[in-house]
């Protein structure tokens, strides 16, 4: 069964994502929002753990959030506007949001 964990909290302030990477499933996305997004800053511990990720995760970001925070996205994260959110939240069997 597939999930998209949706994730909001900084990386840098909570153990959140890392918590979400140990649990993925073959089958499940992440989309960051929020302050997640910081997650994709180049040079910083999340964006290395993500970056060894890459053709094993489907990850996507909230297209507002990313430009909110000036943020240039690699190739391999798909971005998305709110309707591309709630796409994704039926595309996948179940939703966690980690609050």
């Amino acid at each position: 069964m597939s999930t998209l964990h949706v994730l909001s909290h900084s990386p840098y302030t909570d153990p959140r994502l890392n918590s979400c990477l140990r649990l993925l499933g073959s089958d499940d996305a992440i989309l960051l929002c929020g302050d997640a997004t910081y997650a994709l800053t180049p040079s910083t511990a999340a964006r290395q753990i993500l970056d060894t990720k890459v053709g094993n995760l489907a990850l996507f970001v909230l297209d507002e959030d990313a430009k909110a925070r000036n943020l240039t996205l690699p190739d391999w994260v798909k971005s998305v506007d709110y309707p591309g959110f709630v796409a994704l939240s039926v595309q996948y069997d179940k939703v966690n949001t980690w609050l």
